[in-house]
């Protein structure tokens, strides 16, 4: 084994490109493994022989197996299979790494962005529609800042994992992955607490005598919620009323 080379502006970042589309050849057999390897494949150019050598061929076959978890952290893998691969390490450790790392990618990933991120940019963009921005506003709200948070998360994936290759492990107990999904969730709830009186008003507007309907219909929701707790996500919830108060504030 041997400490893996500096990868050139060019790779990085085309490697970071692909992970865009880690999920663009998706099924149920593979999974995102196919992506995986065409997210790798800048990397494995490096080996010895380049993209004509046995090293680059075995590489991008191994990289090409099943894989799992969640997209946006899919660069920490990528760059730790990349690393581990460009410093010879040996290929029964480097597919139980691929096993291994699976699960914890996908759990942290889904807590963090799925129940926490998402649904925390969506109140957002609901708060700014309740004190006055435009549908239009609110939603290039919630793209800008949804999107800077995953494209964040992709490109320190990335760095992380190719600079820990195996051992990136220790990585996933960052501050940010541990408690990250809890303060995030504790910040969406607050968030929604005043954007959603807020956003109810903005509906209403000069109409007051249908004050007594839409508070009666959040009221009826409130409660179709609170019986759906645990068999629901709440991303979906979140979406779901984002896109019910832009479509009614549009249509109106």
């Amino acid at each position: 084994m041997t400490t893996p080379p500096k990868l050139p502006l060019l790779t990085r970042l085309s490697m970071l490109l692909r992970l865009l589309a880690v999920q663009g050849s998706w099924n149920y057999e593979m999974m995102m493994g196919n992506g995986i390897a065409f997210a790798v494949e800048p990397a494995l150019r490096l080996l010895p022989g380049g993209k004509n050598g046995d090293a680059y061929r075995a590489a991008l076959a191994r990289q090409g197996g099943y894989f799992n978890a969640h997209p946006y952290l899919a660069g920490v893998a990528v760059g730790a299979l990349a690393s581990a691969e460009l410093s010879g390490e040996p290929p029964d450790r480097i597919e139980r790494f691929r096993t291994a790392c699976c699960g914890p990618l996908g759990s942290v990933g889904d807590r963090l962005i799925w129940a926490g991120w998402l649904p925390a940019c969506s109140v957002a963009a609901m708060l700014a529609f309740g004190l006055g921005a435009s549908p239009v506003v609110a939603v290039l709200l919630f793209l800008g800042v949804y999107n800077a948070g995953h494209l964040t998360l992709r490109v320190w994936g990335l760095r992380v994992g190719y600079r820990d290759g195996l051992r990136v492990a220790s990585a996933l107990a960052h501050p940010a992955l541990r408690c990250g999904p809890a303060h995030v969730a504790r910040a969406a709830a607050l968030i929604a607490g005043i954007a959603l009186p807020l956003a109810v008003r903005g509906i209403v507007g000069p109409a007051r005598e249908k004050l007594a309907v839409v508070m009666g219909l959040a009221a009826l929701g409130a409660f179709v919620l609170a019986r759906l707790q645990g068999r629901v996500e709440g991303w979906r919830v979140a979406m779901g009323l984002l896109a019910a108060f832009i479509l009614f504030s549009v249509v109106r």
